[in-house]
């Protein structure tokens, strides 16, 4: 099956959801390449950015998951999709 590389941005301001939030992400963590995670306390806020690399309606679910959670909100960037080799020069 195809798969994608994707960015997921994570925005948690409920922090009652990071329990949520993180059983999530262990669902998912074979398809997880890198994670980052941000606490922003001043803001009332907690940043997580996901490196993906899954087939597009697995990231779509995520994604979808993540943004139904209260308090929750999650964007996703899609890499382009190449066309061919790369490697061609000519």
């Amino acid at each position: 099956m195809e798969t994608r590389i994707a960015l997921v941005g994570i925005m948690v301001e409920n922090t009652e959801m990071a329990g949520c939030v993180n059983e999530l992400l262990h669902q998912y963590s074979s398809y997880i390449r890198g994670r980052m995670g941000l606490p922003y306390p001043e803001k009332g806020v907690n940043i997580i950015s996901l490196v993906i690399d899954a087939p597009q309606d697995v990231i779509s679910a995520l994604s979808g998951k993540l943004g139904r959670l209260e308090g929750v909100s999650a964007k996703t960037l899609y890499a382009k999709k190449k066309e061919g080799n790369n490697n061609d020069k000519g």
